[in-house]
């Protein structure tokens, strides 16, 4: 099913490579696949991520995500998000900003496009850390039949009684987090960022919920915290555009990153859709194959994943912090939830070919065996 599932992925990487090459030449061709290898090596956790959204979803907006929702990823943020950010900051126009994304030059040169986008880090960061920190901190502290890292997670869960607490941790990390990391003359523009992050959480998380079905038009057969009615309509739309903000953030760091390769933006959102292209193939793939429900704790790792991410985005905010460092932590925290989920398998697998001693029918009645 998988290679069924990438053709979408082949067919971009071959007309995006086309593309480059008729950009860039063989130049344009060699860093778009450099960046593409970069996305996907980066990304894995973020499929993962996504998934747990996506399942939620029928099959119909499943494959809007791959349709739609890969050009808003593409062509929304890989390459009109950072020249609206350079306009935005320079206050300079749409055709300035790709001026100056032409002409090269580094994060440390003045007046170049990668400073300009270097020097709008700081907001970026707290938007993207707080949005992100909160959705950690709004599953983390939800109590959940299965758990995976009990000794930490069951505290957190009897703690998340207080229906407000994700909010007012999240609030609290942005307040110490302006005060202490953001660089002189930044703190306000990061309080600003990160409260739209914050807002932005709760008005398109809030507005999903709204409209799914309520648990008592749930049928029979769900009963578990997996067995979720898929959405549909205005629900299936808003779990659409949480979807595609939780997505944009997890792409901040690559896009910005990408930017001690190359400074052409072009060439960048074509290496980096071409990666993004593959992470949402796997991500469509893990919810066919329902991997988050064979693997129990997946979906944990992955959260926890979202929670590490969040807090190294918003130390980015004073310190440099290598984007292999966050790729790292990330599948990391994914492949000790999938050992294990493994581990768990195989010990439900030996529990249940243990057969029961053999009962007469006495023992049958009363439920005692011989």
């Amino acid at each position: 099913m998988l290679p069924k599932m990438l053709g979408w992925a082949f067919g971009v990487t071959v007309a995006g490579l086309i593309a480059a090459f008729l950009y860039g030449g063989t130049t344009g061709i060699a860093v778009a696949a450099i960046l593409a290898v970069l996305e996907v090596s980066l990304s894995f956790d973020n499929a993962v991520v996504n998934a747990t959204v996506l399942g939620r979803m029928n099959e119909r907006c499943q494959r809007l995500f791959l349709t739609v929702g890969v050009l808003i990823a593409v062509l929304g943020m890989r390459l009109l998000f950072p020249v609206l950010v350079v306009c935005v900051t320079a206050r300079v126009s749409p055709a300035q900003a790709y001026h100056l994304a032409t002409q090269g030059g580094g994060p440390n040169t003045p007046g170049t496009y990668a400073y300009l986008l270097h020097q709008a880090h700081p907001a970026i960061a707290a938007f993207g850390g707080v949005f992100l920190l909160t959705l950690f901190l709004s599953y983390i502290f939800d109590e959940r039949e299965i758990t995976w890292l009990s000794w930490i997670e069951r505290p957190l869960a009897r703690l998340g009684r207080l229906r407000q607490l994700p909010v007012v941790v999240a609030a609290g990390a942005l307040v110490l987090t302006a005060n202490f990391l953001a660089p002189a003359g930044a703190p306000i523009s990061v309080m600003v960022a990160g409260a739209l992050g914050l807002i932005v959480y709760l008005l398109v998380s809030g507005a999903g919920e709204l409209f799914e079905p309520a648990e008592d038009d749930a049928p029979a057969a769900a009963n578990s915290a997996r067995d979720l009615i898929k959405v549909t309509g205005r629900a299936a739309l808003f779990v659409f555009i949480y979807l595609e903000v939780l997505d944009a953030t997890f792409s901040f760091d690559g896009v910005i990153g990408a930017f001690a390769i190359t400074s052409d933006p072009v060439v960048i959102a074509i290496g980096l859709g071409i990666g993004a292209m593959y992470i949402r193939s796997l991500t469509v793939f893990l919810v066919r194959q329902g991997t988050l429900n064979d693997y129990a704790y997946l979906e944990h790792g992955a959260q926890w994943a979202i929670g590490a991410l969040a807090v190294l985005l918003l130390c980015t905010i004073r310190y440099q912090v290598p984007e292999i460092v966050t790729g790292l932590v990330g599948v990391g925290f994914i492949g000790m939830a999938l050992v294990s989920s493994i581990v768990r398998n195989r010990r439900a697998s030996r529990t249940a070919v243990v057969d029961p001693k053999p009962t007469s029918p006495v023992g049958r009645l009363t439920g005692q065996p011989n």
